[in-house]
């Protein structure tokens, strides 16, 4: 069976002209200790918006890696993919994210829920588990609730598996079933039962990316109260360790954090968590790379800086139809957004400072990163003539996501 590393990153690299500065970051990284396996992923959304396909990525990881002499695992994740899209990921892919959040709240069949129950009187009363301080406890209303909620989705992440493993064979992949993308948060005793019913369904996943509370907006930081998604994360580790020795489960078995990129408020806390239980963590940051290739052009010259300023402009005509999709995951004020006039008076160093996470830089604009950050399909519609700028100016380009990657990133998760 494939194994996930402990400790494992997905990047996303949009354009496909990044991976190799990525995989510095995790290389550099283990000047400092840690192991952090490489993942890339691009979404059946993302494919679309550029118009590439899965074996490009495959094909940009596989010559990063043979580049670098980079001789520790690395993977292909097709990301939150569905039973309607996943096919054409298969030979290209070893890592599935499969997203199920659409069937979450869906009734199972008459009677199903209360079956799940009755399977599992061990859900129901007080429940002690390690690393929780105090017991849970449940009535079995609860957990026939609790089952009425998941387990159309748990049938859905059963469904996407068997037809993956049928296709590569069983243990030839790794699976990592998604719930984050849905309004409610997963409870740790939620995600208990969660874990219990893809068990029964025998579904091997890896790790598990819930809903946490707070606000995971794309490219910037945590908004939310930290000692309750301290408590959380503690509980959800503590819930994980249990569901592994009581149901079977791979031993490896972990968190994933989804629109991790940024999160700079909780890396202390995930790296404390981490450290006290031995636990890995899977760490999601797709999008920031393309904010990063946008930062390199901006100080790499004339050029890069005009197109910058571009994106910006025409973004600013689309700036609803850009952010619909994400509205649930940015927090965007268009008021407060510069304007064409103040931005045609930035040189590229203003330009930069503005797009780039330095919380204490007072040049820094959230509420730009986040509009940049949805508007990358601006800059596939410009096709050839943006990638030909990536390549011109590969080299300050790819410093800013080394950099971005290994020094907000990596090292205050898992170094500090």
């Amino acid at each position: 069976m494939i194994q996930l590393s402990r400790f494992s990153i997905g990047v996303g690299d949009r354009f496909a002209h990044q991976a190799a500065a990525q995989l510095r970051a995790c290389s550099e990284l283990l000047k400092d200790g840690p192991l952090v396996v490489p993942v890339w992923n691009k979404s059946n959304r993302e494919h679309s918006f550029i118009g590439s396909c899965p074996e490009s990525v495959l094909a940009a990881a596989r010559s990063a890696v043979a580049a670098a002499n980079w001789t520790h695992p690395w993977h292909v994740d097709a990301d939150h993919i569905r039973l309607g899209t996943v096919d054409r990921y298969i030979p290209h892919s070893d890592f599935f994210t499969i997203d199920v959040a659409d069937s979450i709240g869906q009734p199972p069949g008459p009677g199903e829920a209360e079956a799940f129950a009755d399977r599992h009187p061990e859900l129901v009363g007080e429940l002690r588990i390690p690393g929780i301080h105090g017991a849970i406890r449940t009535g079995r209303a609860d957990v026939v609730a609790c089952a009425t909620q998941y387990l159309s989705a748990v049938g859905e992440a059963a469904r996407l598996h068997r037809h993956i493993e049928a296709a590569k064979g069983a243990g030839s992949f790794i699976a990592e079933v998604s719930m984050d993308e849905t309004d409610e948060p997963q409870t740790p005793p939620a995600l208990l039962v969660i874990l219990a019913a893809l068990a029964e369904e025998r579904v091997p996943l890896q790790t598990i990316a819930p809903k946490f509370t707070g606000r995971f907006n794309k490219g910037v930081d945590y908004v939310g109260d930290l000692a309750r998604f301290e408590r959380e994360f503690n509980d959800d580790l503590a819930v994980i360790a249990h569901a592994v020795r009581t149901y079977g489960l791979p031993a490896n078995l972990k968190l994933s954090v989804h629109s991790g990129s940024d999160k700079f408020s909780l890396y202390p806390v995930i790296r404390r968590a981490l450290a006290r239980t031995g636990a890995g963590v899977h760490l999601k940051t797709a999008g920031t790379t393309w904010l990063e290739e946008v930062i390199g052009l901006a100080e790499s010259g004339p050029d890069g800086l005009a197109f910058a300023k571009s994106i910006h402009a025409e973004a600013l005509d689309h700036v609803e139809a850009l952010c619909a999709p994400y509205a649930s995951v940015i927090d965007i004020n268009p008021s407060r957004l510069p304007s064409v006039a103040d931005v045609a008076g930035w040189d590229g160093a203003r330009f930069a400072a503005a797009l780039r996470h330095e919380p204490s830089d007072p040049r820094f604009d959230p509420g730009l990163r986040q509009l940049i950050h949805v508007s990358f399909k601006l800059a596939a519609r410009r096709g050839k003539a943006f990638t030909d700028l990536l390549v011109a100016h590969r080299d300050v380009v790819g410093r800013n996501v080394t950099d971005n990657l290994l020094r907000r990133h990596l090292r205050p998760l898992l170094v500090g």
